[in-house]
């Protein structure tokens, strides 16, 4: 596969088929396209940026929020953007954890590419930045989502009723969960 240094940036992380890099404010047009052609994928479980502005805000807060981390998945075939990944709600101390969001975009979904970058992002998250345990809530009608988290060896460790406020209502979620000692931080 080609390296293409023009549209990588700093690899944070990398795979076979993907690597994973930070936002950067150039994405914009780009991400954003994405969120537009994958709104029917998305809904009613994701309402990433959709425009330069809210793009803007939201890679912000990757740079300015300490206990937030933001990721892009990204096709080694092309450097085009797959998908995000964001570990939030970071804790650092005794409890070393963060709570997961993330997204494939309609052109990448089922190919692959997101199990790929998500196990990337947490063996990261186990190595670099020193989390001891990561947290994926996932509502439980959204089978796509829930298939991701098992393949990349989350446990599913209870439910959660009117646990996010998403859509315009409170909605459930199942709570899954993995710890850096259930992964093969080698690949």
């Amino acid at each position: 596969m080609p390296d293409l240094p023009e549209r990588r940036g700093p690899v944070l992380a990398e795979g076979s088929r993907t690597f994973v890099r930070g936002y950067r404010p150039e994405d914009a047009d780009e991400f954003t396209s994405r969120v537009r052609e994958s709104r029917r994928l998305h809904r009613p479980w994701l309402f990433p940026p959709a425009d330069a502005e809210a793009y803007a805000g939201h890679a912000g807060r990757f740079i300015e929020d300490p206990s937030r981390e933001g990721y892009l998945v990204c096709a080694r075939e092309d450097g085009g953007i797959a998908g995000f990944v964001h570990i939030n709600n970071i804790v650092h101390g005794a409890f070393r954890c963060g709570a997961l969001g993330y997204g494939a975009f309609a052109h990448a979904a089922g190919r692959g590419l997101m199990t790929e970058g998500l196990g990337l992002v947490v063996r990261h998250a186990f190595g670099p930045l020193g989390l001891h345990r990561l947290e994926a809530n996932v509502q439980p009608t959204n089978i796509a989502s829930l298939a991701l988290v098992r393949r990349v060896g989350f446990r599913l460790e209870g439910y959660s009723p009117d646990f996010l406020h998403i859509d315009g209502a409170w909605r459930d979620h199942e709570r899954w969960a993995i710890t850096a000692e259930m992964v093969d931080r080698d690949g």
